[in-house]
């Protein structure tokens, strides 16, 4: 596989074209990710990790989510999830509550402080979007950018193995 790569050596690797493209993804979104998930500490007293599930939370269509669906849509393990979700709590943003159809499990839901937050991370987190990632790119290729991102995202998602 490497010969048809053309890679034989480490300074051919290092400079191959499909390795630089990874990387500079990468290297962008950890720095967007440090840049804009410190936008949210700072001004929200939140994490960016805690910021993604407000929002699993608020896009629910159910009285609540099982900690087990918050760890799959975070690809976390479910102690993981349970350990975020307990600073969650502790910190007023979440409520667990008995499911309706199995009374042995709790659901995990936004309290009054949690839905205040994730209004107000969010209006943080859009501007940044706007000013960091947005506004750098050339306009023609916006929509397009995004659409590519999408599809990359979905494609990487599908490859993922469920959780049991």
């Amino acid at each position: 596989m490497s010969e048809q790569a053309g890679i034989r050596n480490a300074k051919e690797a290092a400079d191959h074209e499909l390795i630089l493209a990874f990387g500079r993804l990468q290297g962008a979104a950890n720095r967007l990710e440090y840049i804009l998930g410190r936008a949210l500490e700072v001004e929200c007293g939140i994490s960016h990790l805690m910021f993604e599930v407000l929002l699993i939370l608020g896009r629910a269509d159910t009285p609540g989510l099982s900690m087990r669906a918050i760890a799959q849509e975070q690809v976390l393990t479910t102690g993981g999830a349970t350990r975020l979700v307990d600073r969650m709590e502790a910190a007023g943003l979440v409520a667990r509550t008995e499911s309706p159809d199995d009374r042995r499990a709790k659901l995990v839901r936004l309290t009054p402080l949690g839905e205040e937050t994730t209004v107000r991370a969010s209006r943080v987190h859009v501007e940044n979007i706007q000013r960091y990632f947005v506004e750098p790119l050339p306009a023609e290729d916006r929509e397009r950018f995004a659409e590519d991102l999408r599809i990359l995202s979905h494609s990487a998602r599908d490859k993922l193995p469920r959780l049991p």
